[in-house]
């Protein structure tokens, strides 16, 4: 952070923190091209939870992309949300998350309580990020994919732990969602089951209303907004079915959904063993952008 905008940004993060009902804050001209990081958004039982917001250099209102990490529900960091810090050139704020993490004592549904809640934040304080709330996008790979997911199909149907920015609505108007889950009741690997059992209180591919409740296919109706899903066909993590699941059903529910099957790809929809992919890396994220300047721009 830059010494200049230190007072700018101190007053910021007390308004975050501290202000819930105070007036919103109003955006700082010091902030365009930079960062602001460690942004507590939320404190659910005591505990503040953090966010990054890189911003662009000109402009607003702009439409927010909002990250969302992977690493199982258990690890990852906001930190990750970095490398989308490009599409600021493009006239878009970039906010990345960290939430709650699985543990022992903790499990869902804090995880997309936390999501929830950042959103519900970023509406609240619109004027201080100089964010449009009428355009908020959402971004997540794996656990992450799963999350985002999850919160653009449950909207505000269902909402887990209300109490911060009650006022406010956590819908979402765009969803990209890389090589994550949908439906936890299909068969899974092993692997995955476990990781469920451990974040979520029970085995993976189990027919039961705990996976149910905890699957974004469980919300799905005809005003979820725009989705792009993202998978390897070689995906040794997720299958390859919890995308086309998560497809059909949105699109048997008239939501506007697009499947792109990563020929080759990996978890992480690079080329398995060196393989190339189709479509290339380079084409998937023109996929990605175009997605983006469709459905919030």
């Amino acid at each position: 952070m830059q010494p200049r905008i230190l007072p700018a940004a101190l007053t910021f993060l007390l308004l975050a923190a501290c202000g819930l009902t105070a007036p919103a804050a109003t955006f700082a001209p010091e902030r365009y091209a930079s960062q602001l990081l460690d942004i507590p958004y939320c404190s659910p039982g005591g505990l503040p939870q953090h966010m990054d917001a890189y911003f662009p250099s000109s402009g607003g209102p702009w439409p927010a992309l909002v990250y969302v990490h992977g690493g199982g529900w258990v690890e990852g960091d906001k930190a990750e949300g970095a490398g989308w810090r490009f599409l600021t050139g493009r006239g878009y704020l970039v906010v990345s998350l960290n939430y709650r993490l699985a543990s022992e004592a903790v499990k869902f549904p804090v995880m997309i309580a936390d999501v929830q809640c950042a959103i519900r934040h970023l509406r609240a304080q619109a004027f201080a990020y100089n964010l449009d709330p009428d355009r908020i996008g959402v971004l997540g790979a794996s656990a992450g994919g799963h999350l985002v997911a999850l919160l653009g199909t449950a909207g505000d149907t269902v909402v887990w732990e209300a109490a911060e920015y009650a006022a406010q609505s956590s819908r979402v108007q765009a969803v990209v969602t890389l090589a994550g889950l949908s439906d936890l009741t299909l068969p899974m690997y092993d692997y995955l089951s476990t990781a469920v059992h451990y974040a979520f209180g029970e085995p993976g591919g189990r027919d039961s209303d705990g996976n149910r409740a905890a699957s974004p296919v469980t919300y799905i109706d005809a005003n979820d907004p725009p989705f792009l899903i993202l998978h390897g066909d070689q995906d040794g993590v997720v299958p390859l079915d919890q995308a086309e699941t998560l497809h059909a059903r949105l699109t048997l529910a008239g939501v506007d959904s697009t499947l792109v099957v990563v020929q080759n790809g990996d978890h992480s929809l690079r080329g398995l063993n060196g393989a190339a992919t189709v479509p290339s890396q380079e084409q998937v994220l023109e996929l990605l952008v175009a997605f983006l300047e469709r459905n919030l721009k």
